[in-house]
């Protein structure tokens, strides 16, 4: 069987997650397009798809703004199967979006079955520090106790938002190249297992 050539760029699902009114979609926005929008609809999910290159190479982002969806627990749990790589945010002016991330991260957890999977605790609206209801101490500890990165984002003034779609994508994307490795990995002689082709 030939190999067939690679079609287009890797593709890498990214799922927005958080409480309402926290910035998931004004960071997916300023992400996708350069602007702040200071008033979304919040109805639907959105997906969207951008082109960049990362460390050389050109890869698809498909990004899934998951708004108002949370209810629907079969749905989220759908979108949750689907993604390969989740943005958790909370708003650091807003202590019960930050406690929210908790049922979140359960979530994810129980439907991905998968502790490490690629995932970034995010503190949006860092450009309002003055109105700050989180502590970063406490920020910083819940990350540190998932082994997450976490990062402050502005969707406002730009703030670090290419800097956590990317550091999730490069986490997706090496995650990707690991499982790659270990399917070429021969089994080892003597183990004693069948083999089904």
């Amino acid at each position: 069987m030939s190999k067939k050539p690679t079609a287009g760029p890797a593709l890498h699902k990214v799922i927005m997650v958080g409480s309402g009114g926290v910035g998931k979609s004004a960071l997916t926005l300023q992400f996708m397009y350069d602007e702040f929008v200071e008033d979304y609809e919040p109805t639907k999910a959105d997906s969207y798809r951008k082109k960049v290159v990362l460390d050389g190479e050109e890869v698809q982002i498909d990004i899934l703004d998951t708004a108002g969806q949370e209810d629907y627990a079969a749905i989220r749990d759908n979108y949750f199967r689907s993604g390969e790589g989740f943005l958790c945010v909370f708003s650091i002016t807003d202590d019960e979006s930050f406690q929210a991330t908790q049922e979140f991260r359960e979530q994810i957890l129980r439907v991905k079955n998968d502790e490490s999977i690629p995932f970034l605790l995010v503190g949006n609206k860092c450009d309002l520090n003055d109105k700050r209801k989180v502590p970063l101490s406490e920020c910083q500890l819940r990350a540190q106790q998932w082994a997450v990165p976490y990062v402050e984002t502005s969707a406002k003034t730009r703030e670090n938002v290419d800097k956590v779609f990317y550091d999730l994508i490069r986490d997706i994307s090496s995650r990707k190249k690991q499982r790659q490795t270990d399917v070429k990995q021969p089994p080892k002689p003597n183990s004693h297992c069948c083999q089904l082709l």
